[in-house]
């Protein structure tokens, strides 16, 4: 009964602080009102634009389904905690002297700015929300803002008024009316440049101040940008932006602006007085480029120098470099205009070689011009160390990896030719647990892998012709070639990978990236193939389960009639695949037993892929905070054409399966393409709508029927499916459950709601739809295959809710999914049967999906 009463007891007592936190004016002071609601009414009518209520300088308490959490958290606090501890103590001298004997006075003094007395009230103010008072004061200055809003809009005659209502005592609403009148609209441009040359400049581009087009305070702001970048691109190196004014005139026109552009003359300081001249367009007079420097170098004289390409490099030691390496990634030209655009293009190269510190170019005026307007090109570089060491250690999550500890050291050697290549040498070892891999034992960590890697990167094309043309050094080219050897343990198959590729980088826009592979080879040795059963536990007990019924061969199974591994299965399964059980083609274990066969021999043969692939990158993401952005990848990939192409011209004979080897091992064939596109919606202030769609394709052909296991597409996951485990959906609405499911086509798309909860606590909610089928290979498996568009019904339907803790550089996250429509089961038992947190996946994951 004690533990009944004491159990009730803590139930009404955290009932009573959350409903005494949850008084939402507790902390609302006596005759003001907490700000509830705001409403912006335009011509009368409710605006829904987030964008139109960020200008209000007050925004209620934010609240998540209507409760105002982190108001009710902040509520928690106790607003004076020196009050509180003075009357527990200093104003109750029994209290006080019984504390002392126990404690010095010191000591109870010290308990003010203890945790329990100062701390957690601080701790509840930081995390929760202030209550938002509404002030009339910060009402007018919102309707100043919104006034400003709609004039740079175009509507300058806009009358603004806010009124309040009173909800209740403690709670009030502030509604704020805008009657906007019609928008202005331009009527005329006309410029007056004095710098006649800058005026011969401005004509060869389109203004963005358009007649006929609504005004808009961006246009001209805009504008005013477009015209600085058009003149310091072309010369004018004393321009800046404050030169463009504009005037406009409403004077006796209705809903129109006259807009005069006005471009004053250069304005310099000379002795006391301000004297002014027409803009001078300066070309570049000398190049200089210090290789070496440091700011205590400046006042050293130069020991080494050479010309080069037109320009002047530097030492104050002996240069290290060989002179095109540098002057391949100026952009600047002697006797050529001074140019913004190739001044930032030079630092962005030189960075990007990444064997200099902060690259940096100045300009001066060349005092051997009499007519000064020439200038000095100054390139400062500061070296890197030429050696340098890391080493990184992570906690790791994947699909199939439940945890993983994963460590690397690496060596970077610069300047290796002398000509800025980077060369990186490392080593990397990960140990894990999975319980996807390999059956359990009891070990925790059952799969580990190690492996070195070698890259060398070139900072331009390497190509027996030139490829300026086609990709110009704008563009930041780079040639990387990279080796890679890897041995992958587990209590089961153990892998060897040994990769290779020979690649081109480039960028041909901002944000834009483009990867073409020349030449990517990949070698995957299976060490020990005979292990598969013992490794793949769910396709040796399907397999079992039909030898039971089907074997008719005594030395296939042990004592337990169970079948033996591996002399057993494979016995068995060349059986019933040659006819010597009572199955037949059309039986369904019969089928079920090529799947496992097939599924056996493409997980333990040895593998030789020898590609070429195209991949492209694009986002519009400007900035870690920007929340409304989108990713467009795609890739495209061919294997093996080049090797069928050279075994075809040397006549080289095919095998017994007739297919070509190369070191007695069939190569694999096809081609392989995907579509990846991610878009983020800001919606509000706080919340994020994300989405992503994929599509990939492999289409064996020639040498192969079927794709590499490495090249194959799996479902389910943390950053797939998540009502699934990884491997565990399809391929179509297959039911047969083999370790790993895939397939060569797949078609996924997310869509998630991602909010804030409280603090750096977030929440989330989800949708993912997709599966995978096999196409045009040599599967025949009817309900993993995909025929037509009718099996897109087969496209399976999880949802769901998180939980992630925002870290800034990285976010924890934690999902849980729910099948809401499985292919997998019968027709009229698809939807909702498995809805349910018996049937749901728990997902832990390190940062957002997608």
């Amino acid at each position: 009964m004690k533990k009944k009463n004491f159990a009730k007891i803590s139930l009404f007592i955290l009932i009573s602080i959350l409903l005494y936190a949850c008084n939402a004016e507790k902390r609302v002071p006596a005759r003001k009102q907490l700000l509830v609601k705001n409403e912006i009414f335009e011509n009368g009518k409710l605006l829904k634009n987030p964008t139109v209520y960020e200008q209000l300088y007050q925004q209620p308490n934010s609240s998540v389904l209507g409760y105002r959490m982190l108001l009710n958290i902040y509520n928690l606090a106790n607003p004076n905690p020196d009050s509180t501890f003075n009357l527990k103590y200093l104003n109750n001298k029994k209290k006080y002297d019984r504390e002392v004997k126990w404690l010095s006075a010191k000591q109870v003094q010290g308990l003010r700015k203890s945790f329990w007395y100062l701390g957690i009230h601080n701790f509840l103010k930081e995390t929760g929300e202030a209550p938002v008072i509404l002030d009339t004061v910060k009402a007018r200055k919102s309707l100043a803002r919104l006034k400003s809003y709609y004039f740079n809009k175009g509507y300058f005659n806009v009358n603004a008024t806010y009124e309040k209502d009173s909800l209740t005592p403690k709670r009030g609403e502030l509604k704020y009316n805008l009657t906007t009148g019609n928008p202005y609209f331009i009527d005329s441009l006309r410029t007056v440049i004095q710098t006649p040359v800058l005026d011969s400049i401005y004509k060869t581009a389109p203004s963005l101040i358009v007649p006929g087009k609504q005004y808009k305070t961006e246009d001209f702001e805009g504008e005013k940008n477009r015209i600085t970048t058009l003149f310091r691109n072309n010369g004018a190196f004393r321009f800046q932006a404050n030169y463009v004014t504009f005037d406009i005139d409403t004077i006796n026109k209705k809903d129109k602006a006259s807009v005069i552009l006005n471009v004053g003359n250069y304005s310099y300081q000379e002795n006391d007085s301000t004297k002014t001249e027409p803009f001078k367009l300066y070309k570049i007079s000398e190049i200089k480029i210090y290789t070496d420097y440091k700011a205590e170098r400046h006042d050293l004289s130069i020991k080494d120098s050479v010309t080069y390409n037109n320009m002047n490099l530097y030492g104050f030691e002996k240069i290290k470099y060989n002179p095109h390496a540098i002057t391949d990634a100026v952009f600047l030209s002697k006797g050529g205009l001074f140019n913004d655009n190739k001044t930032v293009l030079t630092t962005r190269y030189l960075n990007n070689l990444k064997i200099f510190n902060y690259p940096t170019v100045q300009y001066v005026v060349d005092k051997r011009d009499t007519l000064r307007e020439s200038l000095v090109a100054k390139i400062y570089l500061s070296p890197r160390k030429k050696y340098s060491f890391g080493y990184t250690l992570d906690v790791t999550h994947s699909n199939i990896e439940d945890f993983g500890i994963t460590g690397s050291v690496t060596e970077t050697v610069r300047n290796v030719f002398n000509g800025a290549e980077t060369l990186e040498l490392s080593a990397r070892g990960n140990i894990g647990a999975s319980n996807d891999i390999a059956k359990s034992n009891d070990s925790f960590f059952n799969v580990s892998e190690y492996g070195v890697d070698a890259k060398l990167n070139f900072p331009r094309i390497l190509f027996p012709v030139k490829t300026e043309k086609i990709i110009p050094k704008s563009m930041i080219p780079s040639t990387v070639v990279s080796l890679g050897l890897s041995k992958q343990t587990n209590i089961g198959l153990d892998k060897e990978n040994f990769t290779g590729s020979f690649s081109y980088n480039w960028t041909p826009k901002f944000n834009t990236t483009t990867k073409f592979d020349l030449l990517n080879f990949q070698y995957v040795r299976n060490l020990n193939p005979e292990n598969y059963f013992h490794v793949y536990t769910s396709s040796y007990d399907a397999l079992n389960d039909i030898g039971k019924t089907y074997n008719t061969n005594p030395t296939y199974i042990d004592e337990h009639n169970n079948l033996i591994i591996e002399s057993g299965t494979s016995g068995f399964t060349k059986d019933v695949l040659t006819g010597k059980t009572v199955l037949r083609p059309d039986d369904q274990e019969y089928q079920d037993v090529s799947n496992i066969e097939q599924q056996r021999i493409r997980l333990t043969d040895n593998d030789f892929i020898l590609a070429t692939n195209f991949s492209f990158t694009k986002t519009s993401k400007k900035d870690l905070q920007d929340n409304s952005f989108y990713t467009f990848r795609t890739k495209i990939e061919s294997a093996g054409t080049m090797l069928s192409l050279i075994s075809n011209v040397s006549n080289i004979p095919k095998n017994a399966n007739g297919n070509y080897e190369i070191f007695n091992l069939e190569y694999s064939e096809y081609i392989k393409t995907e579509f990846d596109f991610i878009k983020h919606w800001s919606v509000g202030k706080t919340s994020v709508f994300a989405m992503r769609t994929f599509f990939g394709i492999a289409i064996p052909y020639g040498n192969s029927n079927t794709i590499p296991f490495s090249k194959s597409y799996y479902a389910g996951g943390a950053n797939d499916n998540r009502a699934w485990q990884p491997y565990n959906l399809g391929p179509g609405s297959s039911s047969f459950s083999n370790d790993f499911n895939e397939a060569n086509m797949k078609i996924a798309m997310s869509g998630e709601y991602r909010f804030i909860i409280t603090g750096k606590w977030n929440g989330a909610l989800f949708v993912d739809a997709g599966n995978i089928w096999n196409a045009f290979d040599a599967v025949k498996y009817e309900p993993a295959k995909f025929n037509s568009v009718e099996d897109l019904k087969e496209i399976a339907l999880g949802s769901g809710f998180g939980i992630r803790y925002d870290l800034g550089f990285f976010a924890v996250r934690a999902d849980v999914g729910f099948k809401t429509y499985n292919p997998a089961l019968e027709i009229d038992k698809r939807w909702f049967t498995q809805y349910n947190f018996a049937n749901s996946v728990f997902n832990f994951g390190i940062n957002y999906p997608f």
